[in-house]
This record gives structure tokens, C-alpha cells and sequence, in this order.
């Protein structure tokens, strides 16, 4: 162990919290917050909100931290919201930033980025015209580019120069190209996309040429001390992808260019491949880490990597195995900004887990939103919610419900100063969570759970376990205010026809293991959420045969885009049946009846065992007309107010501690 400088405490993470020197930066320890877009920026400029997120994480001991993509011509525009880099009126905003940061003590490196053919999106809704350097479709977002002419290769080239030379007059310490996830400096390596017969085309030293003409160009226009670096993948996990072969070639032809070489996989050119751009808690924590120690082995510059690191003991096994030299750590650290300090002082149990849920992060991203965090959502929030403003009155608290939306709300209330217990009706708290963490390849989302425990833990607040509340026990505690979080329960038809042939349950009887499936069953899944599909896949996992009825587009409509492919994935793995568009009728001699629900027509599953019942739940919320009539203050929060997901549980849980 080593003695951690800020703390003078000995530190279990000695590679962790070991510092880097890269040319005239040296960043304070092997901690990276990876470029990803916030959709905090609103005019294509640093704002007030992107620099108060950034400076969160700064301040809570992330080393480096890499701004998102900034566009290096006005043909980058791959959505509405991106940074551009493409006149000297980005310097202000820029510069701000890395004032802000360096005075935290972090080291600060703006991305430059050219998508090529992966254009999400416009600002006036109208189809962009992309560009590539060959007519080389793009198969996930249905883009067909126009091929590059060497002049405006040109520009671009002298587009990326003239960002980094506005990024060095800001006093950034650095840039990162973006030749990951199949961008275009990807599109010109990859020999399956560039088909190009030119300069810039064929063999592998002229595929490399564009990059290498970039990367001179951005030296030539800063100086010897500013930092180039280069996000690349791994592989790109497709097919007709960048292969880690060809990856690695580059690099090493490369490298004499480049001070770093930020190593991370996938490619945002299918839908296979794009998930691993922010991989779900399917995979497997550092997944890709051995991927990157073939490019430390073959390379003479530090290698960053990047891939569902979420905890300091992993980032520390990866640095202490040879694997890479930094961490990219992005999610955890927008779960808990305090991780990299909570780790340096030994508080470990403190920190506040990703679990990978991709919710709010990139979830919020490809909704056009700003970046958050179900469990944290002060991230992306930082303007409104950086401190709590202390009670005016100290009050006495009674949150009732020890769920998600009761924990963050009794830890709110509690910080602020008021006296607080939570009341949990069951004996163990966590709400519906509980019921997640059971679903396959979900246990993750327990740490929702553990996570906010720990939390009430902390602030030292009572938890009664198997506390119903009554109006007699409201009126006994005569609390000054409640914080109702009751949650819900699953919701049954009234009125759906049932002849008692087919074994109707709910998916928490399922997930509880108090029925038994049988051989067919079908989910009917009215959300489009989760649930339907983890049901589906655990009892296919089970032996049963399934059919998943989806009254929706098709399952996980609802669900972040890379959640939503995995589980699709599976789903096709395990042979479920998936039926869109299906509304359930009923059940009747042994089949289940369901209505095709843009032609009206009926749809009738024959020989079914069970119909499991996901059709989502109705708020437990009798208590509030008590409390109101008692005339005590009432907050609610979560699925007693409305049954949604525990993203809203969390902040309405915060926004009602913040209230009280």
C-alpha cells in the first residue's frame, strides 16, 4: 500500500491513485471520466450546466476528465445538441471549463468527432446528408452517405486542426480524436466501408492516411506539450466492423503521432454492435479490458480502457495486471462523483454503485435529454441540487414505505436537517427492486437497494421493519409532516373473461416462485418495459415454451435502446415467441384470446398451461386521505403517486425531502 498525498491515509488502490505524466499534463491518478455526450449544452456552446457536471466530478477526484465529442465541421452534426468546434466563439465557454477544472485539480481533454455516416438526427427534423468515404450504408440508422472528394477531406482535416487549435488557446491540456464505434476516421480504416481506390484507400497504410494527416495537422497547429490522444475500438463486434487486427495495426503505424491510445469496443453502426457504446449489467464488469492489453503489449504509449468499470477494486486489478494505464469510469462516476475520494479515504462501502442499468445516462441521450442518474439525481442537476438548502424549521419526518422513492426521500430530509424515520410495512426494504434483482442478468439492480441502505445507514435514520402505518399510529407519533411512499401493486383486469382453464398469475408470483408455469405459457406484457421480457426469458431458461404478447411495437419499447437489443437478443436465443401489437381478451377452454390491435382481429394461443400477467400496477396510495384529514403535511413520491419506474421514485423522493 501507498500513502494517498491528499489524505495521508494509506490507500488499498496503489495503481489506482498513482499519477500519469502524458507531455505537459500530469494527471493525479488513473481516474477517467470518458467523452459522453450530456445534452446539457443547448446552443452548441460550454454552458453554466455542462461545466457545474463536469466540476462535480473534479471536485470528487476524477484525474481526467474528457469532454464530449465537439464537431470539427459543419458536416459533424450527428444530433441537435452537439459542441461545435468550428469557429474561435467556442473559446470563451471552453475556456471557463478548464479553469474551473484545473483549480479542482483535474486534467481536462475535449474530444474532436466527425461521425461520417452515423447521423442520429437534425435539428429541423429534415434527413441530413452524410458523407463517408465510399457509398457504404449504414444499416442501424438507414443513412445512405455520399463518398468524400479529396477537398473536402481537406477541410475536415484542417476542420479537426483548427479545433484543437481553439481548444489549446482555451487551455485544455488536450484532445482525443473519436475513431471508435465506427466514426469516420473507423469508416476510413475499415476496408469494408472505405472502398476508396485513391490516396486514401486500399492498403492499410493509405486507410491510414487520413487519420495520419489529422493527427500531424492538430501538432502542427498547438505545441509539444498539448496532449493527442485517440479513442479507438477494439474490435467493433459486427461483422462488417473494424476487427481488433486492423485496430492495432493503426494504432502501431500511429502511435508515433499520438500520446495515447484510449482503447474501448463496439461501433454505432448496428444494432448489435452499438450496444457496447454504454453496455448493460448483462456484461460482465472490464470486459474489455483484455482486449486492451493486446494494444498495451504492442504499443509504446499509455493505453486507456473503457467497458463497465464500475468499482476501484476493478480499475485496480486491471492497472495492476498490465492491462492499461487509465480507467474510464464514466458511469460510475456519474452514479457517485465522491467515488474517487470515498475510495481515497477507505470509504469504500460508501460508494454509490452503477448498476448498469443505462437508464438516465445514455437512456436520457437518445431521448434528447439531459444526463442523470436513477440512483443519483443530482447528476446533470448539479445547478439545482449541488448543496441542500438547510431546513428552516427542524421537523419531525415520517416517510412511509422504505422503498426507493422513501430512502432517497428520508436521506434528503435528514441532510437538511429534520428528524426522520421510515416506516417499512414488509420486513426487508427495497420495494419493487427487490422483485428486479430476481429477473436473469438483472441481480445488479439490487444495488438500488444496497446502495440507498447504506445511505440511511449514514445519516443514521431509524428504519422500523414491519411497521404498517395507521391512523392510529399517526396519530401516536403526531409527526409534523409525511412522505407517503407506498409504491403500488400489480394490476388485474376487472372485467377480463376467465373460465378458470388456463392458471392466470402475476409476474411477482412468478419472480416469488409461488406458482408453478407448466409447459406453455404466455406473458401478456402491457408495458413494454422489463418485466415482460425478464419473465419470458426466466421461464424459457425454466423449460417452458413462451410467448411474449407485447401490446406495444415490440418488447422493451419502453427500455433504453442498448437494454432493449440485449434482451431482444436473448429473447431470439432462447426461441420466445414474440407477438407485437397484442392486446389480451381473456382465456377460455385452455387458450389464451388476444386482439391484433391495428386490424382488430383476434388472435387465439391454443394449449396454454399459465398466463403470466404483466399489465403494470396501481398506486397503494389509500393512507394519503388520512394524513389529510388529520391535517398533517403530506409529500408524496413514487408509484403511490403514479406507478412509472424507480428513475421518478428516486427523484420525487429527493424533490420531497427537499420540500418538507
Amino acid at each position: 500500500m501507498i500513502a494517498d498525498e491528499r489524505t495521508g491515509r494509506a490507500s488499498a488502490f496503489p495503481h489506482f491513485f498513482s499519477p500519469l505524466r502524458i507531455r505537459g499534463a500530469t494527471i493525479r491518478n488513473r481516474i477517467m471520466s470518458t467523452g459522453h455526450d450530456t445534452v446539457l449544452p443547448k446552443d452548441g456552446t460550454v454552458n453554466d450546466a455542462l461545466i457545474a457536471y463536469h466540476l462535480a466530478r473534479a471536485r470528487g477526484g476524477a484525474g481526467l476528465i474528457v469532454t464530449q465529442v465537439a464537431g470539427v465541421h459543419e458536416t459533424a452534426r450527428y444530433t441537435s445538441h452537439l459542441l461545435m468546434a468550428t469557429t474561435d466563439g467556442c473559446i470563451p465557454g471552453y475556456r471557463r471549463l478548464a479553469e474551473a477544472l484545473h483549480d479542482a485539480g483535474a486534467t481536462v481533454i475535449s474530444q474532436l468527432f466527425h461521425p461520417g455516416r452515423e447521423i442520429m438526427e437534425s435539428a429541423d427534423g429534415l434527413l441530413a446528408v452524410a458523407y463517408a468515404p465510399s457509398i457504404s450504408p449504414n444499416e442501424r440508422f438507414h443513412v445512405m452517405p455520399r463518398a468524400l472528394t479529396v477537398p473536402l477531406i481537406d477541410e475536415i482535416i484542417a476542420g479537426y486542426a483548427a479545433g484543437a487549435r481553439r481548444m489549446h488557446a482555451a487551455g485544455l491540456d488536450g484532445v482525443e480524436v473519436v475513431a471508435s464505434h465506427g466514426y469516420l476516421p473507423a469508416q476510413f480504416l475499415n476496408p469494408r466501408v472505405n472502398r476508396r481506390q485513391d490516396a486514401y484507400g486500399g492498403d492499410a497504410p493509405r486507410r491510414q492516411a487520413f487519420l495520419r494527416q489529422v493527427l500531424q495537422a492538430i501538432r502542427a497547429e498547438t505545441d509539444e506539450d498539448f496532449v493527442i490522444g485517440l479513442r479507438i475500438s477494439a474490435g467493433e463486434r459486427d461483422d462488417e466492423g473494424l476487427t481488433i487486427p486492423e485496430a492495432l495495426e493503426a494504432c502501431i503505424a500511429l502511435q508515433g503521432d499520438l500520446d495515447y491510445v484510449n482503447v474501448t469496443t463496439g461501433t454505432s453502426a448496428s444494432v448489435g454492435g452499438a450496444v457496447h457504446i454504454a453496455p448493460p449489467m448483462a456484461y460482465a464488469p472490464g470486459y474489455v479490458a483484455q482486449d486492451a492489453g493486446a494494444f498495451r503489449r504492442a504499443l509504446r504509449v499509455p493505453v486507456f480502457v473503457a467497458g463497465r468499470i464500475n468499482q476501484p477494486h476493478e480499475a485496480e486489478a486491471i492497472l495492476a495486471a498490465g492491462l492499461a494505464d487509465v480507467c474510464g469510469m464514466t458511469r460510475a462516476l456519474i452514479a457517485d462523483p465522491e467515488m474517487p475520494a470515498k475510495a481515497a479515504r477507505g470509504a469504500v462501502d460508501d460508494i454509490r454503485a452503477c448498476i448498469g442499468c443505462n437508464q438516465a445516462c445514455i437512456g436520457h441521450f437518445h431521448k434528447g435529454l439531459p444526463v442523470s442518474c436513477i440512483q443519483h439525481p443530482e447528476t446533470g442537476r448539479e445547478l439545482a441540487y449541488a448543496s441542500l438548502p438547510p431546513a428552516p424549521q427542524r421537523k419531525k419526518v415520517l416517510v412511509v414505505g422504505g422503498g426507493p422513492a422513501g430512502m432517497k426521500a428520508a436521506v434528503t430530509a435528514a441532510r437538511r436537517g429534520h428528524s426522520v424515520t421510515i416506516h417499512e410495512a414488509g420486513g426487508q426494504p427495497g420495494g419493487q427492486a427487490l422483485l428486479a434483482q430476481l429477473l436473469p442478468r438483472r441481480a445488479e439492480f439490487g444495488g438500488l437497494v444496497t446502495n440507498l441502505l447504506r445511505e440511511v445507514e449514514r445519516a443514521q435514520i431509524p428504519l422500523r421493519r414491519g411497521a404498517r402505518v395507521t391512523e392510529a399510529v399517526l396519530r401516536a407519533e403526531r409527526p409534523d409532516a409525511v412522505i407517503l411512499a407506498t409504491g403500488a401493486e400489480p394490476h388485474l383486469p376487472a372485467d377480463m373473461p376467465h373460465d378458470g382453464s388456463v392458471q392466470v398469475v402475476t409476474a411477482w408470483q412468478v419472480l416469488r416462485g409461488e406458482v408453478r408455469p407448466g409447459g406453455r405459457v404466455v406473458v401478456a406484457d402491457w408495458r413494454c418495459d422489463w418485466i415482460g421480457p425478464g419473465v419470458a426469458e426466466m421461464l424459457a431458461k425454466a423449460g417452458s415454451a413462451v410467448t411474449l404478447a407485447v401490446n406495444g411495437l415490440h418488447a422493451g419499447e419502453v427500455l433504453p435502446l442498448y437494454v432493449r437489443d440485449n434482451i431482444a437478443a436473448e429473447l431470439h436465443r432462447l426461441r420466445v415467441e414474440v407477438r407485437p401489437y397484442m392486446r389480451l381478451f381473456g382465456t377460455a377452454e385452455g387458450s389464451v384470446f388476444l386482439q391484433h390491435v391495428p386490424s382488430a382481429e383476434a388472435v387465439e394461443l391454443a394449449e396454454i398451461d399459465t398466463l403470466v400477467l404483466c399489465l403494470g400496477h396501481r398506486p397503494v396510495d389509500d393512507l394519503a386521505a388520512t394524513v389529510e384529514a388529520l391535517g398533517i403535511e403530506l409529500h408524496m413520491a413514487g408509484d403511490c403517486l403514479a406507478p412509472r419506474t424507480a428513475e421518478e421514485a428516486v427523484f420525487e423522493g429527493l424533490k420531497a425531502g427537499c420540500a418538507v
